[in-house]
């Protein structure tokens, strides 16, 4: 029943506040998230013993949970929203596709993945780096490190989360079901970028190095 007193809460919030209902909630969402990934990172961490005893007990971050929920709130929440709503109106109104059909979902996604989503994880590699205190170069190492492998392995997730959100959701719950999945995207953005020089990450940087070069001799 409180379920549905709270949905019917937000559905009332989204019809007269659209923008400003995204940008808190998202702006909560991504504070959320990036909890998550502090207790996922601390207890991989305890699990293979890289942590001292005194360091034991999970102790959050509050300034970064701070740092990322104000992500959510100054750039998912209003340009997630100006993006999505402009990107329905481009396809219906512009290249006058029909909703719904294959075209009109399949260009959504692609231009979804071209641009939304590198630009997505770009500002906030750049963003977490400069919140920091880090410098312009040192931020630029952090994106270099950070940007690949995250684009690489979103790329094989938000296709498919996307599809299902331009084919079936109805467009007004279309930033809903994003922010949703926003929950699970901002617990894996700051997962990555909390795990700094990882072997697999170095790996995988490298090996797109190598597959870079070979094509230029080629």
């Amino acid at each position: 029943m409180k379920l549905l007193k709270l949905w019917k809460w937000y559905q009332d919030c989204l019809a007269v506040h659209p923008v400003k209902t995204q940008v808190i909630s998202s702006g909560l969402i991504w504070g959320f998230g990036d909890i998550c990934a502090q207790t996922i990172t601390h207890t991989t961490a305890k699990r293979r013993r890289q942590i001292e005893d005194e360091d034991k007990e999970l102790k959050i971050n509050w300034r970064r949970v701070a740092t990322t929920g104000l992500f959510g709130f100054g750039f998912v929440g209003p340009v997630g929203h100006f993006w999505y709503e402009g990107l329905d109106r481009f396809m219906r109104y512009r290249l006058q596709l029909q909703p719904k059909s294959f075209r009109f979902v399949a260009a959504k996604v692609a231009l979804d993945g071209i641009i939304f989503g590198p630009l997505d994880l770009l500002v906030f590699f750049s963003y977490m780096g400069f919140s920091t205190g880090k410098s312009v170069a040192q931020v630029k190492e952090d994106v270099k490190r950070d940007f690949l492998p995250a684009l690489i392995l979103e790329g094989g997730i938000w296709p498919i989360v996307q599809v299902l959100n331009f084919r079936y959701v109805p467009v007004r719950y279309q930033l809903l079901y994003v922010n949703f999945f926003c929950l699970l995207d901002s617990s894996f953005l700051s997962w990555i970028e909390q795990q700094q020089d990882a072997p697999w990450k170095q790996w995988l940087t490298s090996f797109m190095a190598l597959k870079e070069k070979e094509g230029q001799g080629g």
